[in-house]
């Protein structure tokens, strides 16, 4: 039995704590302006977004998508190995995220990522044997597409209406549950194509990447030149980029500092990559639990929306508007750990995640075991 690569477990654990980090302000505050509605606050605060936007922003969904690619290279080669039809269980797979993605976006969380996932896979799936050179060409020249059609947009954003704000303040500090969940639901048709627009372009890219990198066999040698490249040419320099981006969003000109943190993102990510590739296999049950929680990343995922927008909600503890940027990703970092040690304890009596075992359940529809 080939020993198990340990980089994408890595990488789910870097992604899970950067996603939190990025989308608690799109609960804990107006959905469609987070951090900005909370810029008047201590100098911890201001620090804490900065950090957040020069460290993590399209960052981690950067390294989420790029794992979403790695998770089709894999799912072909378990089907191969147990000659299931993979095209069925594919479009199973996708019919499950996106009806997973509209449940979690309408009653939870406006800023899903599975549906977009799940509209741009089928894409993927036709691309899938496409050779690795061209896989990476396509997947770069995506990226560079993304920065092109961001930048315009953040740049020509138009301000959100006083009076909407108002109203979502009014709901999500004294409505009542079906208030609140047709807020998120109007607040999900809304911000879905925007984020198609924003996150689209390179959401395909890092899948063409991450596929890319199984089918070359990048993702089994952590050692492999490429990644000790992407430390040295990409990591400070987009590290350095994206956080003067984030300091002149945060005390300069936003928009212009916002358009710079967006055109270092790649950059930034593919040395995030080249970082987490030299982490070292460090043994021991910690780590060896720690991996495994990885391996449950879609219930952690929907797990953090699930209770942080019940802490925020009026109908929970109702902080709302009501802590620090600080104070909220103090929140979300203490659920991620909290949902962590809860898997931990799941998977030493069930094979899956809650939300894994839903999707296993949905993507072997119609399969008969081999």
């Amino acid at each position: 039995m080939e020993p198990r690569a340990l980089m994408p477990d890595h990488l789910r654990l870097v992604a899970l704590f950067g996603i939190v980090v990025v989308n608690v302000q799109f609960m804990a505050y107006p959905a469609t302006l987070g951090f900005a509605a909370a810029q008047a606050g201590t100098a911890t605060d201001d620090l804490a977004i900065w950090a957040v936007n020069g460290l993590a922003l399209f960052k981690s969904y950067g390294l989420f998508s790029f794992m979403f690619g790695v998770g089709l290279a894999f799912q072909i080669r378990s089907a191969e190995r147990r000659a299931l039809p993979f095209g069925t269980l594919y479009r199973n797979r996708m019919v499950g995220l996106a009806l997973l993605g509209a449940l979690h976006g309408v009653l939870f969380f406006p800023g899903d990522i599975l549906l977009l996932y799940a509209a741009l896979g089928g894409l993927l799936y036709r691309w899938r044997n496409w050779p690795v050179a061209r896989l990476v060409r396509v997947g770069a020249i995506l990226l560079a597409c993304q920065v092109a059609v961001a930048i315009p947009l953040l740049l020509l954003a138009p301000q959100t209406d006083p009076e909407i704000l108002a109203l979502e303040r009014a709901i999500m500090t004294g409505g009542t549950w079906p208030e609140v969940v047709i807020a998120r639901a109007i607040s999900f048709a809304i911000i879905f194509p925007i984020l198609l627009m924003l996150q689209g372009f390179a959401a395909l890219g890092w899948f063409c990447l991450g596929l890319a990198a199984v089918r070359s066999g990048l993702i089994d040698d952590p050692r492999h030149p490429l990644w000790a490249r992407a430390r040295r040419v990409c990591l400070w320099p987009g590290v350095l980029l994206s956080l003067a981006g984030a300091a002149l969003w945060q005390w300069g000109d936003a928009r212009m500092g916002e358009a710079i943190v967006v055109l270092a993102a790649p950059v930034a990510t593919l040395g995030y990559l080249g970082l987490i590739a030299a982490l070292p296999a460090v043994s021991g049950p910690v780590m060896a639990a720690l991996r495994g929680v990885g391996a449950s990343s879609l219930s952690i995922y929907l797990g953090q929306s699930i209770l942080l927008s019940t802490l925020f909600a009026p109908y929970g503890a109702g902080l709302w508007g009501a802590v620090g940027a600080a104070q909220a990703i103090c929140i979300a970092l203490a659920v991620t750990l909290a949902l962590m040690l809860a898997l931990t304890a799941w998977r030493q009596v069930f094979a899956l995640g809650p939300f894994e075992w839903v999707l296993r359940r949905i993507t072997q529809r119609g399969i008969s075991p081999r």
